[in-house]
């Protein structure tokens, strides 16, 4: 997708996509367009070969492009966040983000912390609707074979290691295999209506 920024060693289909920091690749604030902080949720931001903007279409090169210490950079749909040694994970485009008590959560970061989970072997996320929150996290995971079963206990307290606590799935769907497309695109349709049927 156009990065120019170093992949990791650890990059892969189970780590999600990981970058560093470098002097062309950074993870700001949309609105400021400073850095953010760690462990932060930002946009990727890049320069270098940045074109001039959208033709006739100002509002958009506004919002895409700025002008930063003499340099101009891009801003990419990628939402991401920033480790200690600046390792960026991205976290896709911010369409499937669940939205709980006011709170932003991106899917695919709870999915890098249930998949660091011993037992887990594939998982998605989704936001199934909630009186109370407006939306829930709900977990749907694949575990590994030979695998114990996990609790909705057990995997909460693995994730409270990784994430911020309204980020940490309400609900856990055990499910047989996880569907995804021939290409490996997670069907998040397909998780949303599995955690929703559950939920009744």
């Amino acid at each position: 997708s156009g990065f120019n920024g170093t992949a990791t060693e650890d990059s892969g289909p189970d780590r999600g996509f990981r970058i560093r920091v470098n002097s062309r690749t950074q993870v700001v604030d949309p609105a400021t367009y400073e850095p953010v902080p760690v462990g932060e949720v930002g946009r990727v931001a890049q320069r270098g070969h940045v074109p001039l903007g959208y033709y006739n279409d100002p509002k958009k090169t506004a919002e895409t492009f700025f002008e930063k210490d003499g340099a101009r950079w891009v801003l990419l749909g990628d939402m991401a966040t920033v480790d200690e040694e600046g390792v960026v994970t991205v976290l896709g485009r911010g369409s499937q983000c669940i939205n709980t008590g006011g709170e932003k959560v991106y899917p695919e970061e709870v999915e890098q912390a249930l998949k660091s989970h011993p037992d887990v072997y594939d998982a998605l996320v989704a936001g199934v609707p909630d009186a109370k929150w407006g939306n829930h996290v709900a977990a749907v995971v694949q575990l590994r074979t030979g695998a114990g079963q996990p609790s909705l206990d057990d995997i909460q307290t693995h994730c409270r290691t990784h994430l911020a606590g309204y980020k940490i799935p309400r609900q856990l769907v055990i499910t047989d295999s996880i569907q995804r497309s021939p290409s490996g695109k997670a069907d998040y349709r397909w998780a949303r209506s599995v955690a929703a049927e559950a939920a009744h």
